[in-house]
């Protein structure tokens, strides 16, 4: 396939895919076998695409609408997001998978297949574009089919998360897209590469710091990042667990991607940029406050889909440590836990959708004895859980490893004791988790029902992409340095 072709196709075949599942929506099996089979070959498409890039090669696609670069709609292949774009096709298979138990006909007469598919489009649209403004529209492309996959089953609790989720959206866009008309003024361009290269050539003015304050708010919202971060518990678990993984695994890292895009490839932060050490000050206490506050919170929760999200979020503030650090070791680093974090967090959404179907309920008190009752789940759903909680040789502990080590190896110490910290939170939590979900006896009159093939082989294709990472972390580690490398060599 010719390069311009392989490049576009990730954006391409989901909306192509999109668009026949819409026509076929109320065929509920066709409409469930064109999700499924477009999910394969934009799996196919990502590997060829990531194998191409894996040496740090650039593939620049086409330009659509006959508009000259930078104003097209065009489309650049590197890493990180050609890496990023093969995780999210990962996580896509096995968000289908885990769907054909999940997702009902009722809900994809609703449009559970198409909307999926477009969400993947803007998802990978966001990973792989140089532009500031095609950057912004690909999130308002995200948030529409979010939102209309919030309210598949048009319950009240789910229009309530919604409203959240698309006040908080609108107001992240409204920042992203002023920061970025600033840019454009002060730079003459939108190329993210172009306006880099303007910005280092003049020094710092209040014009650039304002759209970095703007862009950087919008960002942490759409990453979910403290103070911004109530929105997320307060809206994920309204969607079917199927939707939730997805998200969980894919929106915020979309939007930590795109800081690390405009921060470390716009502003300089990890190349000695002027503005770095304006911004890494603030980088560094956002990424603290967001993974003590999110940790905490998850202590207190009991609804598994809640505690969860407070994870998701918590997790955040380690990438947004390794961007804080302003080095090109941290860079990767963040790069690398983003990478572990998409597989890990669809993952154990997957495990308490399947506790939920055994169990009946979503809150922890009232689940257990999974261990006994179906070991091979518990088998593994340990994988996801022991990783988050940073248990080696799991990715998890790798991931926080690099993280600490690098905060230690920058000065930064109190930045890698909080994440140390943070840490020993996770843990404390993920113990209750497992011991209320899985070890505990369960309550006398629960409900037993069996768990379904397709959630089982779904958890065990992230789990075992999970262990390949934590036994053989070189490659990836490999594969995260040389993402650092690109985005500090954008400008």
């Amino acid at each position: 396939m010719p390069d311009a072709l392989l490049v576009s196709a990730p954006v391409a075949v989901p909306f192509l895919g999109a668009v026949l599942a819409l026509l076929l929506r109320e065929r509920a099996g066709a409409a469930r076998i064109t999700g499924l089979l477009t999910t394969i070959v934009l799996a196919v498409l990502s590997l060829a695409l990531f194998l191409r890039t894996a040496g740090g090669e650039r593939l620049v696609g086409s330009v659509f609408g006959g508009w000259p670069k930078p104003f097209g709609i065009g489309f650049t292949a590197a890493l990180p997001g050609a890496a990023l774009v093969l995780v999210t096709a990962l996580v896509a298979l096995a968000t289908a998978i885990y769907a054909l138990s999940d997702i009902g006909p009722r809900r994809r007469r609703s449009g559970y297949d198409a909307l999926v598919l477009a969400m993947l489009g803007a998802v990978n649209g966001a990973f792989l574009t140089d532009d500031l403004f095609n950057l912004y529209v690909w999130f308002e492309l995200a948030l529409i089919s979010a939102l209309g996959l919030l309210t598949l089953d048009r319950r009240r609790t789910q229009i309530d998360g919604a409203i959240r989720y698309a006040a908080f959206g609108m107001m992240g866009a409204t920042f992203i897209l002023i920061g970025v008309g600033m840019i454009y003024g002060v730079t003459g361009t939108l190329d993210i590469g172009r306006a880099a290269a303007a910005l280092a050539d003049r020094p710092p003015s209040l014009a650039s710091a304002v759209a970095a304050a703007l862009l950087l708010g919008g960002f942490a919202l759409k990453a979910g990042l403290f103070p911004f971060h109530l929105w997320l518990p307060a809206s994920y678990h309204t969607a079917p667990v199927a939707v939730t993984a997805l998200f969980a695994g894919l929106l915020t890292k979309m939007g930590f991607y795109a800081l690390l895009l405009v921060f470390a490839g716009l502003f300089g932060v990890g190349s000695g940029g002027d503005a770095a050490a304006q911004l890494v000050p603030v980088l560094g206490w956002i990424a603290a406050a967001t993974m003590l506050v999110c940790a905490a919170g998850a202590l207190a929760q009991t609804d598994m889909r809640r505690l969860l999200a407070y994870h998701v979020v918590a997790q955040v503030g380690y990438m947004m440590a390794g961007l804080a650090l302003a080095t090109r070791e941290g860079l990767a680093a963040a790069v690398f836990y983003m990478i572990h974090s998409i597989i890990v967090q669809a993952n154990l959404f997957f495990g308490a959708g399947l506790i939920r179907r055994a169990s009946g309920s979503w809150d922890m008190t009232r689940t257990g004895g999974m261990v006994r009752r179906e070991p091979l789940f518990a088998l593994l759903f340990a994988v996801p859980v022991l990783s988050l909680a940073g248990i080696p040789p799991l990715s998890g502990f790798w991931a926080k490893m690099i993280v600490i080590r690098e905060s230690f190896d920058a000065d930064l110490a109190w930045l890698g004791g909080i994440a140390l910290l943070a840490g020993l939170m996770t843990i404390v939590s993920m113990a209750l988790f497992w011991s209320d979900a899985c070890w505990k006896e369960p309550r006398k009159g629960q409900p037993r029902h069996r768990l379904p093939r397709g959630g089982l082989l779904a958890m065990a294709l992230l789990s075992g992409a999970t262990l390949s990472i934590g036994l053989m972390p070189g490659w990836l580690w490999t594969i995260a340095q040389l993402s650092a490398r690109a985005l500090g060599a954008i400008g």
